[in-house]
């Protein structure tokens, strides 16, 4: 804890988005900054507003971390949060929405985070109601926020860029991964039950994530039916190559992602769905649905490669999660994936097929290529944890009342 003062903060922290099943994205940032903000920081003062009680497995509560149950939950940040932060005898020295999304009015700072801007970018990738409250409660939040906290350098120049805002007036803290869960693994039976368990078979490109336009699937799926063809053709012909020995016609895509509903996590889905069979590739994709996350360190290690080819990334931690099991990955050469991958990753052109089609020859081709991006990505992995995130998000929460109290 730093010297700035001595005094106990009181800090209120909006766990709406936390406090959800199956978490992705946002939902699974606030929920582990949630997690990592309660061990690190036993002496301050933390109310969190929750729209009902709170998930099993929130932290518990204790003398100094409460729970405050607020509504109508449907006007969350036009009347719940005002209304709780003006009628509260006990001010909070700031409020924190590890969201988009910042309370309309409030007597005290208030602090955001802002994720990436993918809706300036392809707004015709979103349906028209998540696109105009994006749009609007964005930027009425980095307007009126006294302090941002985003979760990449491409997104810090991205908010920079459209909305004017002072570079000091944002901080970068990247986001983790669940170290009990993602590591290598060695038990090669284990592995093998998971991959039996979705019918991967043990030689696949591996995705994860959402399934929408803004994560390219249609063109991987292509650039991998151009794969298939070429080494169906070399077989018919009984002709051999170092690399239709090692992609065979057992290769598998795997997509695992969720495929239905229309909100938030997926969306615009169904030209995606469709592409296997346009390109010929219908029992060479692999469409898991959802996969809960004590299966996917499984079948992360059983994979020859992680692909994330999205058109855009605010950051992307199934690739983290990839590195850490020690997987080589392939990833878009846009937004913030380089950034995140350093040079552990074999990068492309997004909006080739043709480069997507290189970058998965290049790591099949050839076990030395994956041995080495292997234990490059083992390495840059280790520049992301949950308790550094929540570490850069206390230390901002400490210049900020520190400001406060001068």
């Amino acid at each position: 804890m730093s010297k700035l003062f001595s005094s106990k903060m009181r800090i209120w922290i909006d766990g709406y988005e936390a406090n959800v099943p199956q978490r992705l994205g946002s939902s699974q940032i606030a929920f582990e900054l949630l997690k990592h903000l309660e061990k690190l920081d036993q002496k301050n003062d933390y109310s969190i507003l929750l729209p009902s009680p709170p998930m099993d497995d929130l932290p518990k509560t204790r003398e100094g971390w409460r729970y405050k149950i607020l509504k109508p939950a449907k006007l969350w940040t036009r009347i719940a949060l005002p209304l709780a932060l003006y009628s509260s005898r006990k001010k909070p020295d700031l409020i924190f929405s590890p969201t988009h999304y910042i309370p309309r009015f409030s007597p005290v700072k208030r602090l955001v985070t802002i994720f990436d801007l993918s809706f300036i970018h392809f707004p015709e990738m979103f349906n028209k109601k998540d696109l105009w409250q994006l749009k609007n409660w964005t930027k009425f939040s980095v307007k009126n926020a006294d302090f941002i906290i985003t979760i990449s350098k491409n997104t810090r120049d991205d908010i920079i860029k459209e909305y004017g805002v002072n570079k000091n007036k944002i901080s970068l803290a990247y986001p983790g991964f669940d170290e009990s869960a993602f590591h290598k693994i060695f038990d090669r039976n284990k592995i093998k039950k998971i991959q039996s368990k979705y019918k991967t078979g043990s030689n696949y490109i591996l995705y994860i994530g959402t399934i929408q336009p803004r994560k390219n699937l249609i063109r991987l799926i292509e650039a991998f039916s151009r794969i298939v063809s070429s080494v169906k053709g070399q077989e018919s012909t009984k002709k051999q190559s170092r690399f239709s020995t090692l992609a065979t016609s057992n290769l598998k895509l795997v997509i695992v992602g969720k495929t239905t509903g229309l909100g938030r996590q997926a969306w615009m889905f169904e030209e995606t769905l469709e592409a296997p069979k346009k390109f010929g590739v219908e029992d060479e994709v692999i469409l898991t649905g959802f996969v809960p996350t004590k299966d996917l360190p499984y079948l992360i290690n059983g994979a020859m490669a992680f692909i994330q080819p999205s058109l855009y990334e605010g950051f992307g931690i199934p690739v983290v999660e990839a590195m850490v099991c020690g997987v080589p990955v392939l990833v878009s050469n846009t937004s913030s994936l380089p950034e995140v991958v350093g040079k552990a990753g074999i990068m492309f052109d997004p909006y080739s097929v043709t480069q997507i089609e290189q970058a998965i020859r290049t790591v099949l081709s050839d076990k030395k290529i994956r041995d080495k991006y292997a234990k490059l990505s083992l390495k840059q992995a280790k520049k992301f944890s949950w308790r550094k995130m929540a570490r850069v998000v206390l230390d901002v929460f400490e210049k900020q009342i520190g400001e406060n109290k001068q």
